[in-house]
């Protein structure tokens, strides 16, 4: 009988072993053949923000500078926001159709794109996804509350710097290396 329960313990053992095994190995086939989020979602909007390297053509397609040079609270900015109002009341989150381009002014004069920013707002988010927060390929928004600088309702954002490296990650709001100095309110940047 002690025999016995041993060789059924040892099959069990073996079993679970097994079953360990194989678990183990398709989780890491899986997390092996997953895509980088992040980096197929910096890729996309790269694809799809390459033309508005020409700040006119994304002025062409209904992108309207907005907000002036947005500055950071401590250090860095965001930049300019060039923003299609049609896609922001639109309520759609689309990676090859953000609802705003951003750029950095330059002493040039000609503005640089930096990335894109994806936005909602809340109200109408919240009512068509009641309890779920926006995100785009596993990126979750911030949230800003209203009033804010803005002079919006409470919405969601998510900044994508494909354009320009941001040492605090491609996806936080502020850029550390992002200026308004060269920025005149006058110009048509």
């Amino acid at each position: 009988m002690t025999r016995h329960r041993t060789t059924a313990f040892s099959v069990a053992l073996l079993i679970t072993g097994i079953l360990t095994a194989t678990s183990f190995a398709q989780h890491q086939a899986a997390r092996e053949s997953r895509p980088n989020r992040a980096g197929a979602l910096i890729k996309i909007v790269r694809e799809a923000t390459e033309r508005f390297k020409d700040v006119s053509v994304a002025e062409a397609e209904g992108y309207k500078l907005t907000f002036g040079c947005v500055t950071g609270p401590d250090s860095g900015a965001m930049g300019l926001h060039y923003v299609n109002f049609p896609l922001v009341g639109a309520g759609v989150l689309d990676p090859t159709r953000p609802q705003i381009v951003i750029y950095e002014p330059s002493q040039s004069g000609k503005p640089r794109l930096t990335g894109a920013d994806f936005l909602v707002v809340a109200d109408t988010w919240d009512k068509a996804h009641p309890g779920t927060p926006p995100e785009l390929m596993g990126q979750l928004f911030h949230y800003f509350e209203a009033p804010n600088r803005f002079g919006l309702p409470a919405f969601y954002t998510l900044h994508v710097w494909a354009w320009k490296d941001n040492p605090n990650g491609a996806f936080v709001n502020w850029h550390p290396n992002v200026s308004c100095k060269s920025f005149t309110p006058d110009s048509n940047q």
